[in-house]
C-alpha cells in the first residue's frame, strides 16, 4: 500500500488489474481532459506491464497506482504522480461509474498529504478548463493557479501549484 484514505487503498497496479484498467483506457469520456486517444485491450496490456516495471527502477519519477474502494477491494481508477520537467505533476482517473461520489477530492487530499511525509515541496496540476470538477477539486486542496493557456489540442487550459 502507498497510502489510504477513508474509502480508498492507494496501491501498485499488478497484472489482474488489466480488466478494469482497459475499461478505464478505452473509455473515450474518462479520456476526455487526458491526452492520448483509447486503446485497444493489447496496447493497455502493454502499457499496463510497462507502469508495474518501473516500480522496480530506483529513483522512478513516473509512478502510476491504482485507487481500491475498501468496501469491496474494487478497482476505480488511477493516480499519478510524475515528473513534468523539474516539476512533481499530480493527476487521476475514475471509472466513469465512480464519478460524482467525492472519491477524486479524497483520493487529491490523500495524495497531498502523501507528498508532504515524501518530502516533495511542491506540485503541480493541469487541468483542461472544461473539466470544472477536477477544477474545483484542486481549489478545495488551495491549489494556486499559475498560467493559463492553450494546449496542444487547441483547448484553454490551467496549470497550478501547491506548496507543501
Amino acid at each position: 500500500m502507498i497510502f489510504e484514505t477513508e474509502r480508498l487503498i492507494i496501491r501498485r497496479l499488478n497484472v489482474e488489474d488489466l480488466d478494469a484498467f482497459h475499461k478505464l483506457e478505452s473509455n473515450a469520456n474518462v479520456l476526455k481532459y487526458a491526452i492520448g486517444n483509447p486503446k485497444s485491450y493489447i496496447e493497455n496490456e502493454i502499457e499496463l506491464k510497462a507502469l508495474i516495471l518501473k516500480y522496480n527502477i530506483p529513483k522512478n519519477d513516473f509512478r502510476v497506482y491504482a485507487i481500491i474502494r475498501k468496501t469491496d477491494n474494487q478497482f476505480i481508477g488511477t493516480v499519478a504522480l510524475v515528473k513534468d520537467n523539474l516539476d512533481d505533476e499530480i493527476g487521476y482517473r475514475f471509472l466513469e461509474e465512480f464519478w460524482n461520489l467525492g472519491f477524486g477530492s479524497e483520493v487529491c487530499f490523500g495524495l497531498v498529504s502523501y507528498c508532504k511525509q515524501i518530502k516533495i515541496k511542491y506540485i503541480i496540476a493541469y487541468v483542461v478548463d472544461e473539466n470544472k470538477a477536477s477544477a474545483i477539486i484542486l481549489q478545495k486542496n488551495n491549489f494556486m493557479i499559475v498560467n493559463e493557456f492553450i494546449n496542444d489540442e487547441n483547448q484553454p487550459e490551467t496549470k497550478y501549484v501547491l506548496k507543501l
